[in-house]
């Protein structure tokens, strides 16, 4: 289960990325960049917590602590309320954004290749 997981969050950070392109490109506006960005983050937040539960109530301890300083940088950001892409500045932010983006997605691989090489 914790793989197929983290191939949704992979996928959340690709669709992100994706959009972040083709913003960057002139392909999309930024109205439905951000908005297409905003559906998807409260998701992958949600499945990034879940994962990380799951991995803690089953006694999963490398993988949860890998994942724990990720899950506590979301909630942080939820409740500091910077979760969320901002219309009026995505140009602004937008080489930020990828960088970040490509961070986690780099992350996201890595972390499936690290539970897959544990399992067997």
């Amino acid at each position: 289960m914790s793989i197929e997981l983290i191939l949704w969050l992979f996928s959340f950070a690709s669709i992100m990325l994706i959009c972040l392109s083709d913003l960057e490109f002139d392909y999309i506006n930024p109205y439905d960049s951000s908005s297409r960005i905003n559906s998807v983050v409260l998701i992958e937040y949600t499945l990034q917590g879940a994962l990380c539960a799951s991995f803690l109530l089953t006694l999963h301890w490398f993988p949860f602590l890998v994942m724990a300083p990720v899950a506590y940088y979301h909630g942080k950001l939820y409740m500091d309320r910077k979760h969320l892409v901002d219309v009026t500045e995505i140009f602004r932010q937008l080489n930020w954004e990828k960088k970040y983006r490509m961070i986690k997605l780099a992350f996201y691989f890595s972390t499936r290749k690290l539970i897959s090489l544990k399992r067997h």
